[in-house]
């Protein structure tokens, strides 16, 4: 009610509404119907519609840990029958004019999960997801005095526009946002770069981890268990902590070199982690999403509506921190938090620092080359293959943390054969499962 109040920010792409479609074509997509809804439709086929457009045949999209959210009808904006996901690679089929020129039919391509254009002032600095020009939302600019970048597969609140867990999908400024794919690499590996390989090492670069500092990282889901891999990897901690309360996730942060605390094991996790630590972390990260409340008045406060995003993991990361210690938050944060300790921030000198949305183009390129000569394996964290027709049970699995899924692989009509090493179709029962 509000946006349509307000109108829309002016924007330099054709809005979802009004693009071209294939007469006569349809194809199979995930949509949103409504708080812990989804289902599988036909819906029409997107067509070039803008000069830099291109309409990419999806061969791999994924679920992420903010599809999770909107699948529990947490974000705003939603409108039943929008198209999910903001992960997807594929093969592209036709391209806009002004389209350049390694971008063209039959190239393998990454998608960037947000949508940016290229020539405004953010996208100049390599700050993609700060884009001016692509995302009309005016209730994010409201709440935050200004707006990111539109995403693929979100809500109004970030567009909207038709996501990645369909069988094809328009990808406006596609000089900005596809990155070519060298026949090396396989669809399993290269989707990632998409989303949680970029976001998971800004993560780790926007708090500033150094080698020889020690670190510790809260969630092990997989921008977390990612963000291990580059901090033992590629940055060299010293140490590496992370605290997460699924054991099996603990196990596959504990292989990739972390020290390993499950807090439900411990009534008072941040004298445990000084216990460990005498000096505490020089740098947190946190990865595990601000909806998780502990304490009976955040529960309360959640449900009636008074807050969005509970504060309590993140005093419990600057708790364990070194004096002047730097905290960096990756997770999803909404809108508004209570009781949050500013003047834990101030006394203990905090450096506080929002990572948020990462900007992939910026990383993008660099980070397919750590997945090429081996430093890093997004595969690792890769432990289901499914279809399209499965996502409205993978969605309810996913996100009540059933059958150890951590990421999966969606495959389409349009998919390579599966790479060797990595999961099988998934052909158990989803019911009992």
């Amino acid at each position: 009610m509000a946006q349509k109040a307000m109108g829309d920010e002016p924007v330099t792409l054709t809005k979802e509404k009004d693009i071209k479609t294939r007469p006569g074509l349809t194809q199979r997509a995930c949509v949103w119907r409504g708080k812990e809804k989804v289902e599988v439709i036909d819906a029409q086929v997107p067509d070039v519609t803008d000069p830099q457009d291109a309409i990419v045949r999806i061969t791999g999209s994924t679920l992420c840990g903010s599809d999770s959210h909107i699948f529990k009808g947490e974000i705003p904006q939603m409108t039943s029958g929008d198209i999910l996901g903001h992960e997807a690679c594929g093969i592209v089929e036709s391209v806009g004019p002004d389209v350049r020129s390694d971008l063209k039919p039959g190239q393998r391509v990454v998608v960037s999960f947000s949508i940016a254009c290229g020539t405004c002032r953010y996208c100049k600095e390599g700050l993609t997801t700060h884009c001016n020009n692509t995302n009309p939302s005016t209730v994010q600019g409201e709440l935050y005095g200004s707006h990111t970048s539109a995403i693929f597969g979100y809500s109004g609140f970030v567009g909207p526009f038709s996501g990645g867990q369909a069988e094809w999908i328009r990808v406006p400024f596609a000089n900005t946002n596809l990155l070519p794919v060298p026949d090396d690499v396989p669809d399993e590996k290269a989707l990632y770069l998409s989303d949680i390989v970029c976001t998971s090492y800004h993560a780790v670069i926007d708090t500033g981890c150094q080698a020889g500092e020690t670190v510790g990282v809260w969630g092990a889901g997989p921008i977390g268990l990612m963000a291990c891999q580059w901090l033992k990897n590629v940055i060299k901690v010293d140490r590496l902590i992370c605290v997460d309360g699924e054991p099996d996730r603990l196990a596959l942060a504990a292989k990739l070199g972390a020290e390993t605390i499950n807090y439900k094991d411990h009534k008072d996790i941040v004298a445990y982690v000084r216990e460990q630590v005498p000096n505490g972390l020089d740098r947190a990260i946190d990865c595990t999403g601000g909806r998780f409340a502990m304490g009976m008045l955040h529960k309360i406060e959640r449900a009636v509506g008074l807050e969005t995003d509970t504060p309590e993991i993140v005093e419990i990361e600057m708790k364990c921190l070194r004096k002047m210690g730097t905290l960096g938050l990756i997770q999803d944060m909404a809108a508004y938090s209570n009781h949050f300790p500013i003047g834990l921030v101030m006394m203990k000198a905090i450096r506080l620092i929002g990572c948020g949305q990462a900007p992939v183009q910026k990383y993008w390129k660099k980070l397919l080359e750590y997945i090429r000569d081996g430093t890093v394996d997004p595969t690792l964290i890769l432990t289901h293959r499914i279809t399209l027709e499965d996502l409205p049970k993978a969605y309810a699995a996913f996100t009540n943390h059933k059958m150890h899924f951590l990421k999966c692989f969606i495959e389409t009509k349009f998919s390579q054969p599966r790479a060797a090493g990595t999961p099988e179709l998934y052909k158990g029962n989803w019911d009992t499962a």
